[in-house]
């Protein structure tokens, strides 16, 4: 490459640039933090680069960052002698920002009206280098990748697009130079610089150098000091470090522009030596519910970083954890494949787990309203548990929450047991998509009346968390779908059996339903469909089918309820004539009704739409008859 390249930004990069600059941020002095964090990283990926690759480093070479301020250019400079980037890192890494879902991120964005919001979309894209624009008209990136002689300068007004050229670099790492503002030139003052750093990254592993100007035998000369303590957080006792370190280290990690719920510090002494930090960030990443999504450990090894996004630390249903473990025991040129058969990581797993359960309890007994707030954002996934790690199942039982009918916001499933009516045979659930649709169901009528609580489940992992936690101390939890609800008959002189009408009923919709029976669970609805032993619940089954897999058929029992006005007519016309034409109408509309009434799509709304609209004509014809011959009569 011989010449400047000239690249224009995607056309909604450019809107996130605009964003980022001109309205998102309230605490602009975060730039700093975020490049020497970008730094940091940098200096980490060499050093594990060099276990494999000891060419890289030259023996007693010192990785640190530098930070330097030149009042009369006005700029202020951050390098590191890290692992660099080539030509293409620059462009991509630099160019695109948000590269997985740069649009999913401007209409974020867009929508976010509340600052909260919109600073919390921008840390799970992880635009930190962008921060640069707030404090700089220009930056510039040179860079020089580990093992190559050429070196490229990036360039951008974080406008249009950026330039990248050939460059020259002594030494392997990425320098970048911020061109400050005229508004912005505090950032180039020493004791400006001390202050930030210690507040922001003293935590950092590595030496953070400032070009500092002393006074010696009368001369003034310049000379680098180091102005952080350059020890890793998770090794020092806990009492050394303030919660507002931790904080600053989890956005450090993370990238995130909340403090976290909580954390939990650990030294681990035993079999297996280690030490670390778990925290539980406040709002879920937008990539949680995604196939293949990050997990948030960071492994290092006496240390030195390993990787980022270690999934063999924690298991899926712990993925919203963010945090670091140090080893003590692992060798350092660790593989992933040593990483899945090592001995030492399934011990270190397993004590992950128990921190992880013991911060959530600390949380839930503590603090409930943060409690509410995690559940919110990661109940789903600790769900999960219960159902891929039953030998977790006794503590999950104490964490999980559900919405419930009896009281506002979430509840625990010892708090529902412990409101039981006497009489009441079991804990009961109501499964479905949203809380108004299973709230709203028929299926509840006659629990309502009880006055029995009844549970709302709307995530997609209930059907078979439930199935693994089968009871709570002893009492079953039991689907108000099912076929065997538990409920005795409370009528004093309940309605005449009709078979006439079963009989019509199960001739009209055939193999649509595998049976139909008096209904005890119904109080104000005329029919309802009920789930068989065995049988899919029907969101489950509607879940499968938005997955396109292939869902076997699944009749259901229609549940009719004899002491409704409109079952108890039709039941008259069947025992007249039940081949009548307008009883099967009223047949399929009865059974399409309680498809509907529970949330399910109908096989064929348009015969329903024509159906509803032939029967609503009868009707009106005939009390607009009535209407009429009244109006003829005459005064009394």
């Amino acid at each position: 490459m011989n010449a400047t390249q000239t690249y224009e930004f995607q056309a909604e990069v450019t809107q996130v640039l605009s964003l980022v600059i001109n309205s998102l941020y309230s605490h602009k002095e975060i730039f700093l933090r975020e490049l020497i964090s970008n730094a940091s990283d940098a200096l980490d990926r060499l050093r594990f680069r060099a276990i494999r690759e000891p060419d890289l480093l030259t023996e007693g070479e010192q990785l640190r960052v530098r930070v330097e301020a030149d009042p009369e250019l006005g700029t202020l400079s951050i390098s590191d002698n890290g692992t660099g980037m080539t030509e293409s890192d620059l462009a991509k890494d630099l160019g695109t920002i948000a590269w997985s879902g740069s649009r999913a991120f401007v209409e974020g964005l867009e929508k976010a009206k509340d600052p909260n919001e919109q600073l919390q979309l921008i840390g799970q894209f992880g635009v930190g280098f962008y921060s640069a624009f707030l404090v700089a008209d220009r930056v510039q990136v040179t860079s020089r990748a580990a093992g190559q002689e050429q070196a490229f300068r990036w360039s951008s007004e974080g406008k249009g697009g950026f330039t990248i050229e050939p460059s020259e670099r002594h030494e392997r790492g990425t320098s970048v130079v911020l061109f400050l503002k005229a508004d912005q030139k505090q950032y180039l003052d020493e004791w400006r610089i001390r202050d930030l750093v210690a507040r922001f990254s003293d935590f950092v592993g590595h030496p953070i150098e400032l070009l500092c100007t002393k006074t010696k035998d009368g001369a003034q000369e310049k000379t680098y000091e180091q102005v952080n303590r350059a020890s890793a957080l998770w090794q020092r006792a806990q009492k050394e470090v303030q919660p507002d370190q931790y904080v600053e280290f989890y956005k450090h990690l993370s990238h995130d522009w909340e403090a976290p719920l909580g954390w939990k510090h650990f030294h681990i002494e035993g079999t297996q030596m280690f030490a670390g930090i778990l925290f539980i960030p406040k709002r879920r990443g937008m990539d949680l519910m995604d196939p293949e999504p990050k997990h948030g450990l960071r492994l290092h090894v006496r240390r030195v970083f390993v990787m980022d996004d270690c999934e063999d630390l924690l298991p899926r249903w712990l993925r919203f954890v963010r945090g670091v473990v140090d080893s003590e025991d692992l060798p350092l040129n660790v593989s992933r494949e040593l990483l899945q058969d090592s001995k030492a990581i399934a011990v270190i797993r397993k004590q992950l787990v128990q921190q992880t359960l013991d911060l959530l309890d600390e949380i839930a007994a503590s603090r409930p309203e943060d409690y509410e707030t995690f559940w919110k954002a990661f109940g789903a996934v600790l769900k999960e548990g219960l159902h891929f790690a039953p030998e977790h199942r006794d503590r999950l039982v104490k964490l999980v929450r559900y919405e419930s009918t009896a009281v506002a916001g979430l509840v625990s499933l010892d708090a529902a047991v412990d409101r039981m009516k006497p009489d009441q045979k079991a804990l009961y659930y109501a499964a479905g998509f949203s809380k108004q649709l299973v709230e709203t169901g028929p299926h509840l009528e006659a629990l309502k009346r009880r006055g029995y609580e009844v549970l709302l489940m709307t995530d997609p992992v209930d059907p078979f968390a439930v199935a693994t936690l089968g009871k709570v101390g002893d009492k079953q939890l039991v689907n108000v779908m099912d076929a065997n609800l538990p409920l005795d008959e409370t009528s004093e002189t309940p309605a005449p059996e009709a078979p006439t009408l079963f009989t019509r009923i199960k001739e009209v919709l055939g193999d649509r339903v595998s049976e139909v029976r008096r209904s005890t669970r119904l109080t104000e609805s005329p029919a309802c469909l009920v789930t068989p032993e065995g049988g899919l619940a029907p969101h489950v089954a509607q879940m499968l089918r938005l997955r396109q897999l292939e869902v076997p058929p699944n009749p259901r029992i229609l549940e009719v309820n004899l002491d409704h006005p409109l079952v108890k007519s039709l039941a008259e016309l069947c025992a007249v004539d039940s081949a009548r034409a307008d009883v099967e109408e009223w047949i399929r509309l009865l059974h399409e009704q309680a498809l509907i009434a529970e949330g399910s799509p109908l096989e064929e709304p348009a015969p329903f739409a024509q159906r509803v609209a032939r029967m609503l004509t009868q009707l009106v014809t005939v009390r607009a008859a009535q209407t009429a011959e009244t109006s003829r009569e005459p005064p009394s």
